[in-house]
C-alpha cells in the first residue's frame, strides 16, 4: 500500500455514517452513490474488517467501524482545527474536548471550570464523561482525564498533579449510638465499612500517622459503591463508616449530620492529576484546559490541597 493511499475512503465513510446512506454521503459532495459504496469497500478491504452493516433498509456501523468511525472524526476534526488556526495566524482552542472525570468529585468541581472554558472560547465543544474507573484514554479516545489516587507508571500518559484531596473516616450519629464508635484503627476490623466499588483487592483505607507518613489499613467492606455521591448518602444514612475527602463531607460535619471518628488518624491524602496523552503536538483545547485546571487549583479553594 502507498502512503498516498492511506486517507482514501475515509471521508466517504465518515459522510456516510453522519448522512445515514451511500447516497445522502453522494449527493453532499457532488459523486454517485456507487462510487461511495466501492470507495468504502475499498477502505474495508485494506483494513481488512468489515465497517457497515450492509441492508437494504439501512447501514448500520460494525463494532470494529464504531472505534474507527470515532478515531476518523476525531482526526479531521483535529485536522480542522490545525488548518483554522493556520488560516488566522494563531492556535485558537476550537473542537471537542473529551474529557473524562471522577462521579462526584467531577460534577462538583471540574465541569463548573470546563463549562466556564467552553463560555470564554465558543469554538471549544465539550464531551464529558464522569466515571470512577480507570478509563484507557487512547483506546476511549479521550483527551483529558481527572485522577484522584496513586497513577500507575504508563509511558503512553503525562501527568500534572493539581494537588491533594484530604481524606475523613466518618459516620452519621445513628450508626455510632447501635454500633459504638471506633477508638484505634483495629476496631475497624469489626465495623461496617462502606467503600468506593472495587474489582480486585483487599478493601484498604489510608491513616495518616504521627509523623505525618500514611499506612493503609486493613477494613470489613459492609457495602461496596459506586461513587462518591452514592458512598455519601449510605453514610448519611447510617449504614456504615466511611472515609471521604473533607470536600464532599464539610459541610455534613458543620450541621452534625455526621460526625468524625479516628480522628487521631485523620488527613490521609490522595494525589489529585490531570492527565493526557503523550504526544509531540498538544491541541490548543487541551492546552486551554489544563491551564484552566492548574488554575482552578492554584486558587484559594478547600478542594486542592497543595501536596505536601
Amino acid at each position: 500500500m502507498h502512503n498516498d493511499d492511506r486517507f482514501d475512503g475515509i471521508n466517504d465513510f465518515v459522510m456516510t455514517v453522519k448522512l445515514g446512506s451511500f447516497a445522502a454521503a453522494a449527493a453532499a459532495q457532488g459523486v454517485t452513490a456507487s462510487g461511495v459504496g466501492k470507495s468504502v469497500s475499498r477502505l474495508e478491504a485494506r483494513l481488512g474488517t468489515k465497517l457497515l452493516h450492509r441492508t437494504t433498509r439501512r447501514l448500520t456501523l460494525t463494532p470494529e467501524g464504531r472505534t474507527y468511525y470515532d478515531m476518523c472524526v476525531q482526526m479531521l476534526e483535529d485536522l480542522e482545527a490545525t488548518e483554522h488556526g493556520l488560516i488566522v495566524g494563531q492556535q485558537v482552542p476550537t473542537g471537542r474536548l473529551r474529557v473524562d472525570v471522577p462521579a462526584a468529585f467531577g460534577r462538583r468541581h471540574i465541569l463548573p471550570t470546563l463549562l466556564a472554558l467552553a463560555e470564554q472560547h465558543t469554538g471549544i465543544e465539550l464531551a464529558v464523561t464522569f466515571t470512577d474507573r480507570t478509563v484507557n484514554l487512547v483506546e476511549e479516545g479521550i483527551d483529558l482525564a481527572v485522577r484522584i489516587g496513586a497513577l500507575n507508571n504508563d509511558a503512553d500518559l503525562v501527568a500534572r498533579q493539581l494537588g491533594t484531596q484530604r481524606l475523613l473516616i466518618c459516620a452519621a450519629p445513628s450508626y455510632l449510638a447501635r454500633h459504638g464508635t471506633p477508638r484505634v484503627r483495629d476496631d475497624l476490623a469489626r465495623h461496617d465499612c462502606i467503600v468506593g466499588w472495587r474489582r480486585q483487592g483487599p478493601a484498604t483505607w489510608l491513616l495518616r500517622e504521627a509523623d505525618g507518613s500514611s499506612t493503609e489499613q486493613a477494613i470489613r467492606v459492609r457495602h461496596a459503591l459506586r461513587d462518591g455521591e452514592a458512598m455519601l448518602a449510605a453514610t448519611l444514612a447510617g449504614a456504615g463508616l466511611c472515609q471521604l475527602p473533607t470536600w464532599l463531607i464539610d459541610a455534613h460535619l458543620a450541621s452534625g449530620q455526621l460526625v468524625p471518628v479516628l480522628q487521631q488518624h485523620a488527613g490521609g491524602e490522595m494525589p489529585i492529576h490531570a492527565v493526557w496523552p503523550a504526544t509531540r503536538y498538544v491541541k490548543p483545547r487541551l492546552r486551554a484546559a489544563i491551564d484552566a485546571l492548574v488554575a482552578l487549583a492554584a486558587a484559594p479553594n478547600p478542594v486542592f490541597h497543595p501536596a505536601d
